[in-house]
């Protein structure tokens, strides 16, 4: 059995010492242990479980009540707190705010390690559960060989018949198995994947929510996140064909094998789709599932970005999807795409498309002509960030220093096509002060601004700052 509160204090290996009442759930058996030194660990707290803590940031009465009033706030059996680094003894704020929430405190003195808590814990969950195991194995060898001769969706359809009710499970905010959830009452059991997916079974009521269903939600959730993991593994493979590609060091009939052992018949017309995260949410597109309606399309991360290629003329239809997809999912992204183009050198125009379409800025962002100035930014041996900061660090050294605005100046000057009388116009200026600035430009820089070589080394040394 799973061990309780009382069992773990009295275990006499550990020495631990309860500082509240812990008569109300000393019986209830532990679910989990966990471990933190975060100022709200909520997020990652399930109720039953216990945690575990050595104060490193409750520095404060207020940080300190604060934690206890989280930790109960999630759900938790009690709390573990140990002593003897970065605090003597168990906060006197922790106790009286405990107290009257009803959390149950225990130390854990120095000599003790969390790991040993776990351990146990760990342990009786394991011997536990075998137990359960062997209790509904019948059931669970239904499930499981289900599973594995004929996949999720098979495993779900026969939890619903073994149920005798609805299944649909949710993913990302999208319906991958089952009946719409329409005005019936469902249950609804998270599923764990290691992913922030808000992974839900839903089961319409009513229904006897026994172990069977505890052990599916292990199953889906294991299932699910090994076709993550394969997911990743694939995209990754799949992005060093395409690095390649746009490279243009894959080319010919190597580049035919390689697009045809991704999925990709290079004979075919295909779009490509490029999703670009916002900050902080990158890892996400690594795992992301995709909708069962695009089932279909090869995925592939490429320079952090998810590449989608859809056997179509357009890729609108996909980015427009994609885009609703990950709205609902949460996920702060940009889709571009560009057009549909066979052979490998069309699915390569196409990629240059799509990444000039993100330049828009627009959640989603359709193709337009492809300029060289992109092409060159795209290229991957081209050293465009090394010439920007030739030219254009004098500048913005002088500005810095003399409160000057040559970098505004040259700007508008590219901008407004080299008419010194507009840029006068437009920043408040006499034409000799620009035509000044532009002297001072030409001079710090290296390159005049009002030849048209030097015009365009500027602009693309402008262009490469601004993305960089």
């Amino acid at each position: 059995m799973a061990i309780t509160l009382l069992k773990l204090l009295e275990s006499q290996n550990l020495g631990l010492r309860a500082h509240t009442d812990f008569s109300g759930v000393g019986q209830t058996p532990i679910e989990w242990a966990a471990v933190t030194e975060l100022r709200d660990p909520s997020p990652f707290l399930t109720t039953g479980a216990i945690v575990l803590t050595t104060g490193l940031r409750q520095t404060t009465i207020a940080n300190q009540e604060s934690f206890v009033q989280t930790v109960h706030g999630a759900g938790a059996l009690a709390l573990g707190y140990g002593t003897g680094l970065s605090h003597r003894s168990v906060p006197a704020a922790v106790i009286r705010r405990a107290t009257e929430l009803g959390l149950p405190v225990f130390e854990v003195p120095y000599e003790t390690p969390f790991m040993a808590i776990t351990k146990l814990i760990a342990d009786a969950l394991n011997e536990d559960h075998l137990q359960r195991l062997e209790q509904l194995l019948k059931g669970h060898q239904r499930l499981a060989s289900t599973l594995l001769t004929g996949g999720l969706r098979a495993m779900l359809r026969e939890l619903s018949r073994m149920l005798g009710t609805a299944v649909a499970l949710t993913q990302f905010a999208a319906r991958i198995h089952g009946p719409e959830l329409g005005g019936e009452s469902w249950h609804e059991v998270p599923i764990a994947t290691g992913l922030r997916d808000k992974c839900t079974l839903h089961l319409a009521e009513p229904c006897e929510h026994d172990g069977l269903v505890d052990y599916a939600q292990g199953l889906i959730g294991l299932e699910l996140a090994n076709q993550a993991r394969l997911r990743e593994s694939t995209r990754l493979v799949a992005g060093l064909a395409f690095s390649d590609l746009l490279a243009g060091t894959l080319t010919g009939s190597e580049a035919n094998a390689r697009l045809q052992g991704i999925g990709i018949d290079p004979v075919q017309p295909h779009s490509v789709v490029l999703v670009a995260a916002a900050p902080g949410q990158e890892k996400a597109l690594r795992t992301l599932p995709i909708p069962p309606q695009f089932q279909h399309v090869v995925s592939a991360v490429v320079d952090g970005r998810l590449a989608l290629v859809v056997a179509l003329q357009d890729g609108a239809e996909l980015a427009d999807g994609i885009d609703r997809y990950l709205q609902g999912a949460g996920i702060g992204a940009r889709v571009g795409f560009g057009g549909g183009y066979a052979q490998p050198n069309g699915l390569r125009w196409s990629f240059f498309e799509a990444i000039e379409a993100l330049r828009h800025g627009d959640r989603i962002n359709t193709p337009s002509k492809l300029s060289l100035t992109s092409l060159l930014l795209a290229a991957r041996d081209v050293p465009l960030h090394a010439l920007a900061q030739e030219a254009l660090e004098p500048l913005q050294i002088f500005d810095k220093k003399h409160s000057a605005e040559l970098l505004g100046t040259l700007r508008s000057y590219l901008e407004l096509d080299g008419s010194v009388g507009a840029v006068a116009d437009a920043l408040g200026l006499h034409r000799n002060t620009v035509r000044y600035r532009l002297q001072q430009i030409s001079e710090l820089s290296g390159y005049d601004p009002t030849t048209t070589a030097d015009r365009v080394q500027l602009w693309l040394a402008l262009t490469a700052m601004d993305l960089n």
